[in-house]
């Protein structure tokens, strides 16, 4: 592990991509209440709602609602996804201080997603990004389908180089790689990373991978030994992609801070406290969730270390 870090971040993006997907639509003093959990473990940068259109996403409607009721920290970011003009519009206006757009790979699932081919979305994107940097914003980049599509199949690896040769610039603070699907392994995953940070060696990137086929955890070390130095992850496993089918469950954030702890990786995360959030938003939603390490504990048992 020639490239390993002293240290990790961990972006929780339960509060948007974990409910989004969930059938259970939680009031706003919830969704505060789950935000603010969040931050009291450690987290530093959390996706915190999504300005997208709500008759779309029902579960984002009340985005707005939710951010003006954030707990204030400066040290902690929270981010907006955004998809148009009108989502950015909706994140300037409630000071929103850092946005996220999601550029779809493959043309089937962006024309899906977005209403849109590939082509038409990044110029979305460049346009979004620039007003976002004028505006004071930071603006990062979500390269979905990189690692396979619902309706097209593979996606070829130069397919994602060549989007990320394109948008990598001043603009963008950061580039992400999602499995939306959760399709990836981590060999594919190890190739991908290094082929992108070869084009792009000054850029920021970020990987985020569903664990619908169960390789999440394997693809997140192989990311980490590839040199990538934040991570997206949902506290409990909750969520998934509601247009991508069968696409559920992202990687549980308590198993990821377990994985890196034990190996000598610092998070700056209380998992005590997460794996306690991940048990409470369980029982906010009615279900149990797909965390392990809420289940099994954490090693060595905590009356061992006492």
């Amino acid at each position: 592990m020639a490239k390993i870090q002293k240290s990790v971040e961990i972006i929780d993006v339960g509060p948007r991509d974990g409910l989004q997907n969930e059938s259970e639509i939680l009031d706003v003093s919830t969704k505060v209440a789950f935000i603010s959990k969040l931050c009291d473990a450690g987290l530093k940068r959390i996706e915190a709602v999504s300005f997208v259109n709500p008759k779309r996403v029902p579960q984002m409607a009340d985005a707005e609602e939710v951010f003006a009721a954030l707990p204030v920290d400066d040290g902690v970011t929270y981010i907006g996804l955004v998809l148009n003009q009108r989502g950015l519009d909706r994140a300037l206006a409630v000071g929103c201080k850092e946005v996220n757009y999601a550029l779809v790979a493959s043309d089937t699932f962006s024309q899906k997603n977005q209403g849109t081919t590939v082509e038409q979305a990044v110029n979305v994107y460049e346009n979004i990004a620039a007003e976002a940097k004028k505006s004071g914003v930071r603006c990062s980049l979500t390269i979905s389908t990189a690692f396979g599509c619902p309706f097209q199949g593979e996606v070829p690896a130069e397919q994602v180089t060549r989007l990320v040769e394109r948008v990598a610039g001043n603009d963008t603070y950061e580039i992400a790689l999602a499995d939306t699907i959760g399709c990836a392994v981590p060999s594919q995953v190890a190739d991908l990373f290094s082929a992108v940070m070869e084009i792009a060696p000054n850029a920021n990137f970020r990987a985020h991978f569903h664990n619908t086929r169960n390789t999440g955890l394997a693809n997140c070390y192989a990311a980490v030994e590839a040199g990538v130095g934040s991570i997206d992850a949902s506290v409990g496993g909750i969520g998934g992609c509601p247009f991508a089918p069968r696409a559920t469950g992202n990687v549980p954030s308590e198993d990821l801070v377990y994985m890196l702890t034990r190996m000598g990786i610092e998070t700056g995360i209380r998992n005590d406290k997460l794996i306690e959030t991940g048990e409470w938003i369980g029982e906010q939603l009615g279900h149990a969730v797909p965390a392990m390490i809420g289940k099994a504990g954490v090693f060595p048992p905590v009356e061992l270390e006492a």
